[in-house]
């Protein structure tokens, strides 16, 4: 049996410049105007195990938020991987750059509102390159946690009213496993 609605023709109901919302059927979604509807989440621990996350001001929210590093795929004119899009993103917003990357899973950010999908890309190896803080006005602080003590740092700053992407606390079991569940060689 086809899931989908009897009336799947796609009306556009509004588009802007990043996104697009669409009707199909009495179904609203809304979707990305560029790139495919990818984006990258990049898990990344320092030469000295400290995790980094990014605090940035977030407008849909109206708040201050904490992040993994993570950004658009194809926001560069010759971009055309997750691994060059999560380089990339990686190095602008936090300063550091990997020597490898490694796409770990893909999959939506919020299947029931929109077409974007998000790929969890591990980053190692990494490099010191600069101070970080984004582009174009993004204004972001980069954070350094040690490891042992990450989940707890982020529930204080949810207590200090930061919004907290929950992506977070699947990144930081990426960091000692795989997808599978195994655990990581050391």
């Amino acid at each position: 049996m086809d899931p989908r609605p009897a009336n799947d023709e796609k009306t556009t109901l509004c588009e802007g410049q990043w996104l697009r919302l669409v009707k199909r059927g009495h179904w609203e979604s809304c979707e990305r105007t560029h790139g495919d509807g990818m984006a990258v989440i990049i898990v990344a621990a320092t030469p000295d195990d400290e995790v980094l996350f990014v605090e940035q001001y977030r407008v849909p929210l109206g708040a201050k938020t904490i992040e993994m590093p993570a950004g658009l795929v194809g926001d560069q004119s010759g971009e055309d991987t997750l691994e060059m899009a999560a380089t990339r993103e990686l190095e602008e917003e936090t300063g550091w750059r990997p020597s490898h990357v490694e796409v770990l899973l893909v999959g939506p950010t919020s299947a029931g509102m929109s077409n974007e999908r998000i790929a969890f890309v591990r980053a190692e190896g990494l490099v010191r390159t600069g101070e970080g803080g984004g582009v174009d006005g993004e204004d972001i602080i980069v954070h350094a946690v040690p490891r042992a003590s990450a989940a707890a740092w982020l529930m204080q700053k949810r207590a200090e009213g930061f919004e907290l992407d929950l992506k977070l606390w699947a990144g930081l079991w990426m960091l000692e496993r795989n997808p599978d569940g195994s655990l990581r060689p050391e």
